[in-house]
């Protein structure tokens, strides 16, 4: 019963969200939900790793990065076609799940912080070679380039961001409610009775690495062709830590708290940001970021969602013990 409410309010907040661009014609709240649904993406992919998988990884940016040069390149060597852009969305998909596949198989054996700290130094080496590699990513300074005709309107974009942002959450909550995805969660509980139960933690830690790599891919995708232009930045540890963050603000393990968080950092940000043009001090609104992600942490120690869920879970367990009381006293008069 309460999975049927949860899907009809999710139904309605996605046909809200797509009504929105044609009843609220603002280009910049536009340019900003879009970008809390690229983001949204790509906290739902890190979800994959860390809800579900109980995998934390600080190298995340490198299959962010690969989609957003591979877009970025293809659309300035050729023509700005839907053909190249559908082809580079393709080369995103192998390269991702091609060097996922990889880095999963030689980082996964180790354990907590050594995986960690190992994909970190496997991220520093994309960022290296996007730096040094200058006949095609033009090193810091990054390059521009055109798009396609159907993703040059702001509502048309916007209502793609959407729609990628809705096909992901479906098919990432159809594959975590897979037997696939309880072996996964089964990991995140207890690596070695999973083990001993005679599954391959590895092969399914390859798996989930996989899919989270090329989730990320995509959405590196859609924010390389948001701006119109890409740079090393993108590899940067800062696109690891803004999924990280997202992941846990709203609540690890959810999904839907990955999309909660992506849009609590991404509309803090832009509001912030906005104050600093009143007053001096919000121009380190990084110190403010800060604080309300502390205050997060205070009050919604499992997330906004995962908190959500506990109160509610502790209500229902109060109701059979105050009706079972009643049934007593009842049956004692």
């Amino acid at each position: 019963m309460f999975s049927n409410r949860m899907n009809i309010f999710y139904l309605l907040a996605a046909v809200f969200l797509a009504v929105l661009p044609f009843v609220y014609d603002s280009r910049s709240m536009l340019i900003l939900l879009s970008q809390v649904f690229i983001f949204a993406v790509l906290a739902m992919s890190y979800d994959i790793l860390l809800g579900y998988t109980g995998i934390v990884s600080f190298g995340h940016a490198m299959f962010f990065g690969i989609g957003a040069y591979t877009v970025g390149v293809f659309m300035k060597r050729f023509e700005p076609e839907t053909s190249y852009f559908l082809l580079a969305v393709l080369v995103t998909i192998l390269l991702t799940a091609l060097v996922s596949y990889f880095v999963g198989l030689l980082t996964l054996r180790l354990k907590s912080h050594f995986y960690a700290m190992l994909t970190l130094a496997f991220s520093g080496l994309f960022l290296v070679l996007a730096e040094k590699w200058r006949k095609v990513t033009y090193g810091n300074d990054g390059f521009t380039f055109r798009v396609p005709d159907f993703l040059k309107d702001r509502t048309d974009f916007y209502l793609i961001c959407l729609g990628s942002m809705v096909i992901v959450f479906i098919l990432m909550k159809r594959f975590t409610n897979s037997p696939l995805g309880k072996v996964l969660q089964a990991i995140r509980e207890n690596e070695q009775r999973t083990e001993s139960l005679g599954y391959s933690v590895l092969q399914y830690k390859v798996i989930a690495s996989v899919v989270s790599g090329v989730i990320a891919g995509i959405a590196g995708i859609l924010y390389a062709v948001s701006l119109r232009f890409v740079n090393t930045s993108v590899f940067t540890m800062d696109i690891t830590l803004d999924a990280l963050l997202m992941t846990i603000i709203g609540g690890v393990g959810t999904l839907v708290g990955a999309i909660i968080g992506a849009g609590i950092i991404e509309f803090s940000h832009h509001w912030l940001t906005e104050l600093a043009k009143v007053h001096w001090i919000f121009e380190r609104w990084i110190i403010f970021f800060g604080i309300i992600y502390i205050l997060a942490v205070m009050f919604f120690p499992m997330g906004i969602v995962g908190s959500l869920k506990k109160l509610k879970f502790s209500r229902k367990k109060k109701e059979p013990a105050s009706l079972n009381s009643d049934a007593v006293s009842q049956g004692e008069s």
